[in-house]
């Protein structure tokens, strides 16, 4: 009885530090040292691969191209409006935001 009783123990003993170990591993996962949006191409290209699918690739088109500027870590990446509507007050162009730390998209927007 005292040797099943002692099996048991060393059985839930060796499951419960398994599960441990196993927990401890660290999950790998790489970080860039200048973010995951370094520069501005990487911003416009994951801009408009956000855009595309909301307001569609031919309106996104249209406004290529694109320009990107950084503040405090935020890349915010615009679009241009047709040569067409420099000049008119009608038209706008989609804007987004998003983390050049880890590429979170902070905000989505399109103008009138």
């Amino acid at each position: 009885m005292k040797r099943s009783i002692l099996t048991y123990v060393l059985i839930v003993l060796s499951l419960g530090l398994a599960s441990d170990w196993v927990k401890a591993e660290p999950e790998h996962s790489v970080k860039p040292e200048h973010g995951f949006v370094p520069d501005k191409d990487t911003a416009i290209k994951i801009a408009e691969a956000v855009l595309i699918p909301i307001y569609g690739e031919k309106v996104i088109k249209k406004e290529r191209p694109f320009t990107a500027s950084l503040t405090n870590d935020v890349w915010t990446v615009e679009g241009s409006l047709p040569k067409r509507l420099l000049f008119t007050a009608s038209g706008g162009v989609a804007i987004v935001e998003l983390s050049k730390k880890d590429g979170r998209i902070l905000r989505v927007t399109h103008g009138k």
